[in-house]
């Protein structure tokens, strides 16, 4: 790759812009100056610095976010903020995308991944990744709920595959309960409510796939994925694991 492709990757400036840094000789590649925009490195090996400090030149990234309410799932977008202003310009540079859509009001897990083959496969309807959302609901839920969930619920214009219902708490004008889906269709846990007579109050997800949310976690904040759990993320859709 192009040092001066790196760089621009790594949100270091425009393409003539880190093309200065490079030739002012503020860029070493494995401890030795690099005066050619054009010269060669290798991510997975070389090591690169600016003016002595090494920078991180991964390509690939895997992000887990807790999501807060009031930012749109998207790259971008010209009016309303999004999930990507609460992560380093870095990821961005790199085409670290979110995997799927949470609604504008609904928080927790949320994955980005540089990894286009495996977004894809993530949100494949043949895959079927479990997603788990603890829903707050303004009425009682009871044995029909789970039943109808569980025999796959017609809601609008598409039929909701089998899902799993389990009530955590539940009273004459409120319940709570974790709902585990099958697939990703457009508000597709607030239309399966509805259609059981019920309106959504507040929706969290908590699990994707391998991936769980921890009990303590904060919305807005992130972290990268552990081996372990990109390990598990990769087999759960049949990927070779890194």
């Amino acid at each position: 790759m192009r040092l001066d492709r790196l760089l621009g990757a790594l949100a270091l400036g425009t393409r003539s812009e880190t093309q200065r840094l490079i030739r002012r000789g503020e860029i070493s590649v494995n401890g030795l100056p690099v005066r050619d925009p054009g010269a060669a490195v290798d991510p997975a090996r070389d090591r690169v610095s600016r003016l002595g400090e090494e920078l991180d030149i991964r390509l690939e990234r895997h992000i887990l976010l807790d999501k807060p309410a009031g930012l749109l799932t998207a790259a971008r977008d010209s009016r309303q903020p999004t999930v990507m202003g609460l992560l380093p310009p870095v990821l961005a540079g790199l085409g670290c995308m979110p995997v799927g859509r949470l609604d504008k009001d609904t928080t927790g897990l949320l994955l980005l991944t540089t990894d286009g083959e495996l977004n894809h496969r993530l949100l494949s309807p043949a895959r079927h990744v479990d997603k788990t959302y603890d829903a707050e609901v303004d009425g009682p839920l009871g044995e029909a709920e789970r039943a109808a969930f569980a025999r796959g619920i017609e809601a609008g214009d598409f039929k909701a595959l089998p899902a799993e219902l389990r009530v955590l708490r539940c009273g004459p004008d409120a319940a709570e309960a974790l709902v585990t889906v099958r697939e990703g269709q457009f508000h597709q846990i607030k239309r399966m409510f509805t259609a059981v007579g019920r309106e959504v109050l507040r929706l969290r997800r908590t699990a994707f796939g391998p991936l769980r949310l921890d009990g303590d976690s904060v919305p807005g904040t992130w972290r990268e994925l552990t081996p372990e759990e990109l390990g598990a993320l990769r087999r759960a859709v049949q990927m070779e694991e890194a």
